[in-house]
């Protein structure tokens, strides 16, 4: 198994009921397809940068997560096929090997 993070950026226009099941939806997404969830950070609503589908703002969160490299493919498929979410960033963890 690998170590990946991955930073979600969701629709602002949900209440925080939603904004929670959302993230627990996602962790159930992982368990799903055999990963193990290590961390979540719900970091609240923040400001964006820029525009992103005409809206300026997101509630954040950031999952740390293991998960074998084949099933990577379909949880970032079902990650983008959310209606809800605004924006996807997911990395592996690579350790440094000396």
């Amino acid at each position: 198994m690998r170590t990946y993070e991955l930073l979600s950026i969701i629709k602002p226009n949900i209440d925080s009921e939603e904004y929670d099941k959302l993230v627990a939806k996602t962790e159930e997404a992982i368990a799903a397809l055999g990963g193990k969830v290590i961390s979540v950070d719900k970091m609240g609503r923040k400001k964006l940068s820029y525009d992103i589908k005409d809206f300026r703002d997101g509630y954040f969160a950031v999952h740390n997560f293991e998960m074998e490299p084949e099933q990577v493919a379909k949880f970032n498929r079902q990650l983008r096929l959310n209606e809800n979410i605004l924006r996807i960033m997911l990395l592996e963890n690579s350790e440094v090997k000396a």
